[in-house]
């Protein structure tokens, strides 16, 4: 008789969870970045459904904020801002999204979302965060309701004197690699041959991660 291959079965929250990007950033006078997308990638072999959770749910609107990914493919999540007020600029809020195979509740796994509002893009400077910008912000986190707090203290180490320019140039060129369309987008004036397939842009999404918790 012929058996059938069982996949090992996953421990709760331990499935890494691939979103780009890690970061929302919307800016006041910018109408245009009040909606964002976040896209989560499934390299899996098997599908899994998804759950977008949030510390301030009232000042956002998610489109779609339960559903399901297929196989090795992706899904855009589109999140707005629908409180752009001076009185949130500066606040950091977060994402999770949590996701589970299609015939279980646990949650195998899970990724934190960061998302701020800023008055301008314009005074909006590229630079690693001040150590005081970076203690208020975990601070700020810390009161989250639905968050563990251990999940913050691993991270309480002092600040360093910015990323180097290997780290910043592989960002780049991550970053970049996510942007490009995705093979099979019809619909997309880019050239063919620079259409890269979920894997590939997995591996970005992947180490540009792991490059933002080496240099927080």
């Amino acid at each position: 008789m012929q058996q059938q291959s069982r996949q090992p079965e996953l421990v709760e929250g331990s499935l890494p969870v691939f979103v780009f990007p890690t970061e929302l950033v919307f800016y006041a006078d910018e109408q245009t970045s009040h909606k964002q997308v976040l896209t989560l990638y499934n390299p899996y072999e098997f599908a899994l459904k998804f759950k977008v959770l949030c510390t301030a749910p009232n000042k956002y609107t998610v489109v779609d904020a339960t559903g399901a990914v297929k196989p090795q493919c992706c899904v855009d999540i589109v999140i707005r801002h629908k409180d752009v007020r001076a009185c949130h600029y500066g606040v950091y809020d977060k994402f999770r999204l949590q996701v589970s195979e299609q015939s279980q509740r646990k949650a195998l796994g899970r990724k934190e979302v960061m998302a701020t509002l800023r008055p301008s893009a314009a005074q909006d400077l590229p630079s690693p965060r001040p150590q005081e910008e970076e203690r208020r912000m975990k601070e700020q986190l810390a009161d989250s309701v639905f968050f563990e707090q251990t999940a913050f203290q691993t991270e309480s180490r002092s600040a360093s004197g910015g990323p180097s320019l290997l780290t910043v140039l592989l960002g780049l060129v991550c970053m970049t690699a996510l942007m490009l369309p995705t093979l099979g987008d019809q619909e997309s004036t880019v050239p063919v041959y620079l259409h890269l397939s979920v894997n590939k842009k997995l591996v970005a999404a992947y180490v540009l991660g792991e490059g933002e918790q080496a240099n927080p």
